[in-house]
């Protein structure tokens, strides 16, 4: 039963605590057992919570005073990006620069999920500043991704990717601006969501979550399994509409189906910037197919706008981002990591090949704003798209550049299907939906409308239904033979 414990959802266990079926310490202890066991070699969390079992204790008592009527999340225990602050914890953000820092409030999601009675567990890892799309850093290392050893689980989330999808913990909190939670999520065969920006409080994170950032920077969740992405949205968002609207979100597939049935649907994999792998293309076709059979009408065709998107992406934060990298390394450059050295280098030279970045980045938003009315004046008819997560599945730790057929890529072009819904700030969902030939998860994302997160939620119960969802990496993690895509 202890082993069985760490691989439910945290909506299942958060039932099993109300009705008293297990207790928040049975839970805890479970998760920790297995972390001792499985973490040493898969460098996922990198910091425990020294009082964890004793708020499962505290949660315990606190259940045997109230009875059913404790939080949504009560006794789950949950991790959080190394990027989010937790009190008491530190919080590196993978930087030897903030190695030692050590916040004394909780981020504005940490606040919400702790209020709806989830336990802190700890912290997972995360490249230096969320820079990457590896999860490595100078102050604890690579995490390794669980299907195989060779690969990265992706970033910057790949700490909360490895971890759940290895059973460490139910569910983790990372944050998103590039793909951040969906790109792990894919690498690692789990599910995420991004909400909208605004939806969901980004105080408490660094990078800061605003300036330009705040059009496209927001906190997320990874889990095994939708319902609970649906869950903890509903916990961790401080918009009252989203709370009043969850209400009425499917809790079953059968509901989810009946909700979707008769709506309109587009899928791609053509932005016209980046090709696929033949896996990927399928995984799409097999979810399209999926929520066709479920009486969507599913069309093949590239929702406008799409691909301008990736071009739109660095003119609209990657200013921000070098100004950050410039405050943060202020007198200490030498403690940067390769990233950060490397955007630092380059963004020098960027930044004295445009004449007036001001102007460039209003340019910039007035295009993304003029794109992204347009796309959403389209989703009107067609209210659901399915695409590519990125052109390929997990690549090799040190990769900096991706192979599709004959065309070479950079790591970062590859992923321009995912950002390009930072871009456009619609909320995204992204689920498991096939293989590739050596074995690896390929997941899909599915976008929404603004507002529209319970057509997105259906929409990914019905596939991952069809599809199996998340399955469990092997018990001993592997090394598989790598082959250049």
């Amino acid at each position: 039963m202890t082993e069985e414990l760490t691989k439910l959802s945290a909506a299942r266990l958060a039932e099993l605590i109300r009705r008293r079926a297990v207790s928040p310490v049975e839970v805890m202890a479970a998760h920790l057992a297995r972390i001792e066991r499985v973490n040493p070699s898969l460098n996922a969390i990198v910091t425990l919570a020294p009082d964890a079992l004793e708020q499962a204790r505290e949660a315990e008592r606190v259940l045997i005073r109230h009875g059913a009527e404790t939080g949504a999340l009560h006794g789950v225990p949950l991790t959080f990006k190394d990027t989010i602050a937790v009190r008491g914890m530190r919080a590196t953000s993978g930087s030897r620069v903030r190695a030692d820092f050590v916040p004394t409030d909780d981020a504005g999601v940490v606040a919400r999920v702790r209020a709806a009675g989830a336990i802190i567990l700890g912290k997972t890892n995360t490249p230096e500043l969320a820079l990457d799309y590896t999860t490595d850093n100078l102050v604890f290392g690579r995490t390794l991704n669980p299907h195989d050893a060779a690969r990265t689980p992706g970033g910057s989330s790949g700490g909360c990717a490895a971890a759940v999808s290895a059973c460490l913990v139910p569910a983790s909190l990372g944050s998103d601006l590039a793909a951040s939670v969906r790109l792990p999520a894919h690498f690692c065969g789990i599910v995420s969501f991004k909400p909208e920006a605004r939806s969901v409080s980004g105080m408490g994170h660094y990078p800061p979550m605003t300036g330009s950032h705040a059009l496209g920077a927001v906190t997320g969740p990874l889990a095994r399994r939708v319902e609970d992405l649906a869950l903890i949205y509903q916990t961790m968002s401080e918009d009252d509409a989203v709370r009043g609207r969850s209400s009425n979100w499917s809790t079953t597939v059968d509901e989810a189906r009946a909700s979707l049935r008769g709506a309109r649907g587009a899928w791609y994999t053509d932005d016209g910037n980046a090709p696929v792998t033949d896996e990927t293309r399928s995984a799409v076709e097999d979810a399209a197919r999926a929520l066709d059979d479920a009486g969507v009408s599913m069309v093949e065709m590239r929702p406008p706008g799409v691909e301008h998107a990736p071009q739109l992406w660095p003119r609209l934060f990657s200013p921000q981002t070098l100004d950050m990298l410039r405050r943060t390394f202020a007198g200490c450059e030498s403690e940067a990591g390769e990233t950060a050295l490397f955007l630092l280098e380059r963004g020098a030279v960027a930044v004295a090949a445009v004449t007036d970045a001001q102007t460039d980045f209003q340019d910039a938003l007035d295009e993304r704003e003029r794109l992204r009315a347009g796309l959403i004046e389209w989703m009107r008819s067609t209210p659901l798209i399915i695409a590519p997560v990125g052109a390929v599945p997990a690549f090799a730790h040190d990769a900096r550049r991706i192979r599709v057929g004959a065309t070479s890529l950079n790591t970062f072009r590859a992923f321009g299907y995912a950002q390009t819904f930072n871009v456009f700030d619609l909320p995204v969902a992204c689920v498991p939906a096939g293989r590739s030939r050596e074995g690896l998860p390929i997941g899909v994302q599915i976008i929404g409308r603004p507002s529209a997160e319970r057509a997105v939620f259906d929409a990914a119960r019905i596939i991952e239904a069809a599809l199996g969802g998340w399955q469990p990496p092997p018990e001993t993690i592997s090394t598989r033979e790598h082959n250049p895509l």
